[in-house]
């Protein structure tokens, strides 16, 4: 099967972990021991987040007065080379040496009306007190919001309409390739009035640009890896339950939170209503559970309605 794999942002980081490159090291290499299954069976795509690594990227480069700041694309194409090269190496110690990898810097194009230029939304970025979210805000012009008991910083999240890279990933993937692509949802880029491509101060949200590089890749099953074994109704509840299987329209009568599971059920949604395949949403360690259709939350057109989990 063709499979894309989206690792979410713990698989890179965990929540309050310090950013290092050594974190950062120890949690892919075990996202690449989850990974390395699916690679001996399966044609494999990965897409990642960015998140806390854009936006320490964003405050490294604020803190040196003597330069303009880079803006969200560039360093959005940093953090692609950065991870992309972090994941073929652990992976690929895990793989027979033959094995080609590739890392595809990724340009996405954003519509430059879309609403959510007027409403940052997308957190980048480590947690602040308040008091410092509040001087950042003062400091740079950032928008700022609340995460739990602390803040981070919020940027534009626009809609991804095309992956431009789309056909040179096609023909690594004919040619055996390992293909990481796309990653932190692809560098955000617009045309502008001189027809011209231009890059965007935007964050694209991982989840639905990999549904989209799903999409057009052909894929059979598209794989959200998150640190939830499942999705859930009436999350954090007395009485929530995990879902097993849902039919796109039956899920999408339900809501979820949008920081977080939110965007992965719309995701999922949108690729297993246009395309009749399954998309799914659970753990790393569950990957190849979740390929055998025994783990996991399967969002699929051939489900009726709403399937639970046992109690």
């Amino acid at each position: 099967m063709r499979i894309v794999v989206a690792l979410g942002g713990n698989a890179l980081l965990r929540r309050g972990e310090a950013p290092t490159a050594e974190n950062q090291r120890r949690n892919v290499r075990v996202a690449a021991e989850a990974l390395a299954p699916l690679a001996r069976e399966h044609q494999l795509i990965i897409s990642h987040g960015n998140g806390p690594q854009v936006g320490l990227l964003a405050l490294q480069g604020a803190s040196y007065g003597r330069a303009a700041e880079y803006p969200l694309d560039v360093l959005g194409a940093q953090t692609e080379g950065m991870i992309g090269y972090v994941i073929e190496q652990e992976l690929g110690n895990l793989l027979p040496f033959e094995q080609p990898f590739a890392t595809v810097l990724s340009m996405v194009e954003v519509d430059p009306d879309d609403p959510a230029f007027q409403h940052p939304s997308k957190p980048i970025g480590p947690l602040y007190g308040e008091q410092e979210a509040r001087r950042l805000a003062a400091e740079k012009g950032w928008t700022m919001a609340p995460d739990g008991d602390r803040f981070r910083r919020v940027v534009a999240s626009p809609l991804p309409r095309r992956i431009f890279q789309i056909r040179p990933v096609k023909w690594l993937l004919e040619h055996g390739c390992i293909v990481i692509c796309a990653g932190g949802g692809g560098i955000p880029t617009m045309y502008g009035p001189d027809r011209k491509l231009h890059g965007v101060e935007a964050v694209v949200d991982k989840d639905r640009a990999s549904a989209l590089l799903a999409r057009e890749l052909e894929a059979d099953l598209l794989i959200m890896a998150t640190d939830a074994d499942a999705v859930y109704l009436d999350w954090g509840r007395p009485g929530q339950r995990a879902i097993r299987r849902a039919a796109p329209a039956a899920l999408a009568a339900h809501s979820f939170a949008g920081g977080s599971m939110g965007p992965k059920v719309e995701a999922a949604i949108d690729f297993a209503g246009r395309t009749g395949r399954t998309a799914a949403i659970g753990t790393l360690s569950a990957l190849v559970a979740i390929v055998g259709g025994e783990a996991g939350t399967q969002v699929s057109a051939a489900a009726s309605g709403i399937e639970l989990y046992p109690p």
